[in-house]
Order: structure tokens, then sequence, then C-alpha cells
């Protein structure tokens, strides 16, 4: 089976998905309008707690920046003076790629 597609007609969306509220894992007492209790909680695994904590320590401020040097290097490139040295970038890019079994 096969259906031509040619925008001339507008997709529309049932009505049952647009202008009923989602499902709950109470839908009887939210039905109803009966309030929820908030008894569920969320237990971070220590992966996700060691992310949270790297977030904060990003966003305390630019800790091993050196901010002197990424401003000069912001001027060098917009004055049009910074030059890339591609020798030395493919050499790194090939040392990264026997680091990483190629």
């Amino acid at each position: 089976m096969t259906h031509k597609i040619d925008g001339s007609v507008p997709l529309a969306r049932p009505t049952e998905l647009t202008s009923r509220p989602l499902a709950s894992s109470r839908a009887g007492s939210a039905e109803r309008g009966a309030p929820v209790a908030a008894t569920e909680s969320v237990r971070l695994t220590g992966e996700a707690e060691g992310l949270q904590a790297l977030e904060r320590e990003l966003g305390a401020g630019p800790a091993g920046i050196d901010v002197a040097r990424v401003n000069a290097l912001r001027a060098a490139i917009a004055d049009g003076s910074y030059r890339v040295d591609a020798q030395a970038v493919a050499s790194r890019m090939l040392d990264l790629e026997h680091q990483l079994g190629g």
C-alpha cells in the first residue's frame, strides 16, 4: 500500500490526544480531583551523584583554566594573527589514533 504525500492536506491530531490530560500512576484519584500525596522519591546512582558534583564544580568558576591565555587566543583569532600548526595537529591526531588501538 502506498500513500502520496503532497502537502495539501494538513495533518490533524486526534482530539483525544490533545484534549485529555496525561494519565498518572494514580489516575483514579487524579481524575476525581482529589489531591495526590507526594510520597514518591528518587534516588540517584553513584554515577549520577558524581555527575552532579562535577556540574557544581564546573559551574563554580574557571578552575584550571588559564583565563589570560584564553583571552590572548581570542584576541589572536579576532585579529587574524592566530596560526594553526597543521603538522602538530596531524601528529597529535595520529598519536590519539594509535592510543585508541586503531
